[in-house]
């Protein structure tokens, strides 16, 4: 690991200071979980480490009739334990402790499992996030197994590493961020997004802001996340689906499906909650919604496999909100 700088300021302030001092040079330090790896990798090289961990207002989870706020640093075992969030968003829960490895969630923030950089193994190789080499990408021609399948026309390929990601999405959180320029707010679906060129990042964060809140408006109705995986030790899924439900009676009045791990962004799939709409949220419409959510897909030459899995994370997802799981 190369030399740094480290700094601790104790304000959301002092902290984007630090990093408009060496734009570009400085990173941030929440749980550290994802970047020490880049670190030892020699991915990120950084001059200036700016730790977070010192500025106590960036923490804590607070529930009201508004709905949630979640700061930053909140650890993944917080969120997953918090009586609220078990009672109201139970998809929350699930995808946190989806992340098997107790350390991780004892460490990981909320905000750093949101901007974690993709597991694609070009871009953690050292090819940049495109894995392109010789202006030529090296996914499409190589071992792309666990790559996308939508929103992969190019030149992105990898996959959006974030488990909480679909869940909030689904839940229509936004997320605020502060800047030089002061506080602004977004949606948390506009936040991630596809690079179209090297230098391009996937989250619109720029190089001198933190994230300061995540915002989650109340639940209307049942929600849940279901995660295919390949095994239940600590590894990532191959493909998950966040379903969040408004009811009319034993029927479903509005939907919001959203895809984890099977594009660059966490993938709205529109035509899934389309199909979920007016119909008792049984096998038959999750079956039906399963089929929507993969219209499109561009599978590429080794992951074919992952249009099936998206379509039973669905399923699975929409049958665990209503309790209907087998």
């Amino acid at each position: 690991m190369r030399s740094f700088e480290y700094a601790s300021p104790t304000s959301r302030e002092d902290a984007v200071n630090l990093l408009a001092e060496n734009p570009g040079q400085a990173v941030i330090l929440a749980g550290g979980t994802d970047l020490l790896s880049l670190m030892k990798d020699d991915v990120e090289t950084p001059a200036r480490i700016v730790s977070l961990k010192a500025i106590t207002d960036l923490g804590g989870l607070d529930s009201s009739s508004t709905g949630l706020r979640i700061g930053p640093l909140v650890t993944l075992d917080e969120l997953a334990g918090h009586a609220e969030v078990k009672e109201h968003y139970p998809s929350l829960v699930q995808a946190a402790l989806g992340v098997r490895s107790p350390q991780l969630r004892s460490m990981g923030t909320v905000a750093g499992e949101l901007c974690q950089r993709p597991r694609c193994w070009y871009y953690r190789g050292g090819f940049g996030l495109l894995g392109r080499h010789e202006g030529k990408s090296l996914v499409t021609a190589g071992e792309n197994r666990y790559h996308a399948i939508l929103g992969n026309a190019g030149p992105a390929y990898f996959v959006s590493p974030s488990s909480l990601a679909p869940a909030l999405v689904a839940l229509g959180a936004r997320i605020k961020l502060l800047g030089p320029k002061g506080d602004r707010e977004l949606p948390l679906e506009t936040f991630f997004r596809i690079p179209k060129a090297e230098g391009e990042r996937e989250h619109d964060l720029g190089a001198d802001e933190i994230v300061t809140d995540i915002l989650v408006p109340p639940a209307a109705g049942p929600n849940a996340t279901y995660e295919v995986r390949q095994k239940e030790a600590l590894d990532w899924p191959l493909a998950a689906a966040a379903v969040a439900l408004e009811m009319n009676g034993s029927r479903v009045k509005s939907a919001r499906v959203v895809l984890g791990h099977v594009a660059p962004t966490p993938w709205v799939a529109a035509e899934a909650a389309k199909a979920l709409r007016g119909k008792a949220p049984d096998e038959a419409a999750g079956d039906a919604a399963g089929r929507a959510a993969v219209k499109g897909a561009r599978p590429l030459s080794h992951n074919q496999y992952k249009i099936r899995l998206a379509r039973v994370a669905v399923k699975r997802a929409t049958l665990r909100a209503t309790g209907k799981e087998v």
